[in-house]
């Protein structure tokens, strides 16, 4: 059974950090790049961040470049989204997702809500 589960989300203030994380299971995770997608009240879902399957090439939405971080550790199944210098804008329910384009195969998370406000 294929699992995405988010953690580390809530409430925090503008210009605070907080740490995403997203444990897998049930397929082979080392072979999926591994993204995260945010979607705002009102709002289309958005690609904020994505890593290849061997962490080694990682690119960004303009609006988090600089501020927040991708990485995975393919030892333990888990990606994680460093978020630093949180805005308000920031606010969303951000979405595990892992792609294996080769075999058209797509998994997605239930999500964790960021809220960034003082």
């Amino acid at each position: 059974q294929v699992q995405l589960v988010e953690s580390g989300g809530g409430l925090v203030q503008p210009g605070r950090s907080l740490r995403l994380s997203c444990a897998a299971s049930g397929f082979t995770f080392s072979r999926y790049a591994m993204s995260w997608y945010r979607q705002a009240p009102g709002k289309e879902r958005e690609l904020v961040a994505v890593i290849s399957s061997a962490g080694g090439s990682t690119n960004y939405a303009d609006s988090v470049k600089g501020r927040f971080t991708i990485s995975r550790d393919n030892a333990k199944n888990t990606v994680y989204l460093q978020m630093n210098s949180l805005k308000p804008e920031d606010t969303a329910v951000y979405y595990c997702n892992a792609v294996r384009t080769s075999f058209g195969l797509e998994y997605w998370g239930q999500g964790t809500q960021v809220t960034v406000s003082s």
